[in-house]
């Protein structure tokens, strides 16, 4: 079992098909769910699963819905960026998470791209969160080049 930092490369089939809508405002519904170390989640990964899905205090299966930062350019990248997502008053352990389209019309939750942290992550009786990096063309979550 392997989390693997990746885009999904379904993601980006469906990128060309205009099914994931990043705008803040009207945009697609995107959620974050955490996984722990027996997940096994790479560039493969096409939808949302259940499977070895982080269950604790605190912490809801299908996970956290992202607030969007609409997307911009710089240069020759397009990007876009998330809020950073926070369970509160959790006790949770996870290795890695998962962001997807929660509103698809086409398709049932599909994956978007895999985040690996590298090692187990834990709360206890308190806040989890991730933070996403600078959204810039060198840094956002999901960059075009």
């Amino acid at each position: 079992m392997a989390i693997t930092q990746s885009m999904c490369t379904s993601f980006k089939k469906q990128l060309m098909e205009a099914e994931h809508n990043f705008k803040s405002s009207g945009g697609s519904t995107f959620k974050i769910a955490l996984y722990t170390s027996s997940a096994t989640l790479d560039s493969s990964t096409t939808a949302y699963t259940t499977s070895n899905e982080v269950v604790g205090v605190g912490y809801t299966a299908g996970g956290k819905t992202l607030t969007n930062i609409s997307p911009t350019t710089s240069g020759t990248t397009a990007f876009v960026d998330f809020n950073d997502a926070t369970w509160t008053v959790s006790t949770i352990t996870a290795r890695g998470a998962l962001i997807y389209n929660s509103s698809s019309t086409n398709y049932t939750n599909p994956a978007v791209c895999v985040l690996d942290f590298g090692t187990d992550k834990s709360s206890s009786s308190g806040d989890f969160t991730i933070q996403f990096p600078t959204p810039d063309a060198s840094n956002a979550i999901i960059r075009i080049a």
